[in-house]
């Protein structure tokens, strides 16, 4: 009997979707033991707002990124808001794509993705996705990052960095995140 056993657990398939946060943890850290945190274009003399934090709910934990998207002055272009988690140098190899679910306010968003490649803070992978106004599943294939100002291919052995970002347009941003993965 045991052995049978052994034997379905290694027929077993493997798990479908590795969780990196669902906001449930009361130290407000990830899955990974990080913690996300908050950034706006006033890193580089920008005038964009963000606000950022995880909210506690009897419909979910998540975690709401708000803000106000303006053009940087003597650029000619908008800024950004974003949030974004520390992944350590995450093997993402063995998956497809990132998972998220999210509920905003039916705009785009980008994800972005750095490697230890990314030695310039302007440099990443990115994808996008819409923020629907009902909570929904979004998947983006890794397939589906385009290299930013990076002209090497996207390592998924090594993912550092991960941002949910409002760029490339002016006004307010409302995002909530309720878990964020990566999915096979």
């Amino acid at each position: 009997m045991l052995a049978l056993l052994s034997l379905l657990a290694l027929a077993s398939p493997p798990e479908a979707t590795m969780l990196l946060d669902d906001f449930s943890r009361a130290d407000e850290r990830s899955a990974l033991g990080t913690r996300w945190s908050a950034m706006s274009d006033r890193v580089m003399g920008g005038v964009s707002d963000v606000r950022a934090a995880r909210v506690r709910s009897p419909h979910g934990d998540h975690l709401h990124l708000a803000g106000e998207v303006r053009d940087v002055p003597g650029y000619g272009s908008p800024g950004f808001v974003q949030v974004g988690l520390e992944l350590g140098g995450l093997d993402a190899s063995d998956y497809t794509g990132l998972r998220l679910v999210v509920r905003g306010d039916g705009q785009r968003y980008g994800a972005h993705l750095r490697t230890p490649d990314t030695r310039r803070p302007w440099q990443s992978w990115r994808g996008s996705f819409t923020a629907s106004t009902e909570w929904t599943e979004v998947r983006i294939p890794f397939t589906d990052f385009e290299p930013y100002r990076i002209a090497r291919e996207l390592d998924l052995t090594r993912l550092t960095r991960l941002s949910l970002i409002a760029v490339d347009r002016t006004g307010a941003a409302d995002l909530r995140i309720a878990e964020v993965g990566l999915y096979r």
